[in-house]
């Protein structure tokens, strides 16, 4: 395991001459000029539930309730009126979000969270017990909106805590309402409901390079030939529906994480297909990778498509940096098709085959490049 994920590759080692009067030897090494992927060793899981990657949700946040004052009169038995002793009820929890590295999406974030209520006073002046808050861990980059799309938090570090829903404060019991006049009071509070809030949690980036293409054009089968990640892989159209990531490592201990998004339509920007929704997707990633259908006649519409779309909806999304691939090689009619498109397009193409697994090499070694370029 050691070997395989060596930081320096050893390719060459020799001795230089030994320093007069001393025993120790020099060794020479020479290391990769860019780091190499790796393959992953470890079998991929049986596990036949898919694993969505979440990176939009809308929660509904409710405070924990404040504990009850407690009616409560203090009776010894050499004073039976010895006044009121009813104690305070608790506070409630807060619901707080709190950044971390242990997550990357929002999957296991509950649609409602509910913090705990507070205990209820009691007699003999005992105060009931505040609530413990309830954390919900959320990936760093979490950006936070209120039902108008206002933005109320960016949590752009770790260990940073946004309050989402405060709780309710505990009531107060008799012995609070005791006056010079009212010695005896028969009255106490309720403990008050929580915050009860709805917020839209989005991230601020999803992934490294995300994946667009036209619906079938082989990005499921591309995802699935360079990481361990496992999509719906089919021969009809939009087998995806939900992102999908997967993670590339490399021989440095890098990891891009490698993003499979739904197929774009024709006028998507209108909201057809998946629509709004799925450019949403794309504009959490830095790096777009376009994958054509090279089977299909003309592919060079593909694109134009495509980045007809990308500008109508977002001119931002549509200067991102992006690697033009040309997928299903292994098919005869794709290579004629490859030179029309090289000499049309005017720039990089990639020829691939994520079927057979042809020149994924090369896609991974420009995969890094660019991820060096615009991390």
């Amino acid at each position: 395991m050691f070997a395989a994920r060596s930081l320096l590759y050893f390719r060459k080692i020799s001795l230089i001459s030994p320093v007069k009067n001393s025993k120790r030897l020099v060794l020479r090494r020479e290391t990769h000029s860019v780091p190499q992927a790796l393959r992953s060793t470890k079998p991929k899981s049986n596990r036949k539930e898919p694993i969505y990657f979440v990176d939009s949700k809308q929660v509904q946040v409710i405070g924990g309730k404040g504990g009850d004052g407690c009616i409560s009169f203090l009776q010894l038995w050499c004073n039976e009126r010895a006044g009121p002793d009813g104690g305070d009820g608790g506070n409630g929890g807060h619901v707080i979000f709190q950044t971390s590295t242990d997550v990357r999406n929002f999957n296991h974030v509950l649609s409602k969270i509910r913090g705990l209520p507070g205990e209820n006073g009691r007699g003999e002046h005992c105060h009931g017990k505040n609530a413990q808050h309830t954390i919900v861990k959320v990936p760093v980059g979490t950006v936070v909106r209120n039902r108008g799309g206002q933005i109320v938090g960016d949590l752009s570090e770790v260990n940073i805590m946004f309050v989402a829903a405060r709780g309710g404060v505990g009531g107060k019991g008799n012995k609070f309402f005791a006056t010079s006049v009212q010695k005896s009071p028969k009255i106490s509070e309720y403990g008050p409901e929580g915050e009860d809030i709805s917020y839209i949690l989005e991230l601020r980036t999803m992934a490294d390079i995300g994946f667009i293409g036209q619906p079938n054009a082989g990005k499921s089968t591309l995802l699935n030939a360079i990481t361990r990640a496992k999509p719906k892989v089919a021969p009809y159209a939009f087998t995806t529906l939900r992102p999908y990531v997967g993670m590339v490592q490399y021989d440095d201990f890098t990891q891009l994480a490698i993003a499979d998004l739904p197929g774009l339509i024709r006028d998507s920007h209108l909201n057809k297909g998946l629509g709004i929704q799925f450019l949403k997707h794309a504009e959490r990633c830095k790096v777009l990778l376009i994958v054509l259908d090279a089977s299909l006649d003309n592919p060079s519409l593909q694109y134009e498509q495509l980045m007809h779309e990308l500008r109508k909806f977002s001119k931002n999304l549509a200067e991102r940096p992006k690697i033009i691939v040309a997928n299903k090689m292994d098919i005869p009619e794709a290579k004629n098709n490859f030179q029309d498109l090289q000499n049309e397009l005017k720039v990089k193409v990639i020829p691939i085959s994520a079927k057979t697994g042809a020149n994924l090499s090369e896609l991974l070694r420009v995969m890094r490049e660019y991820y060096e370029l615009y991390k």
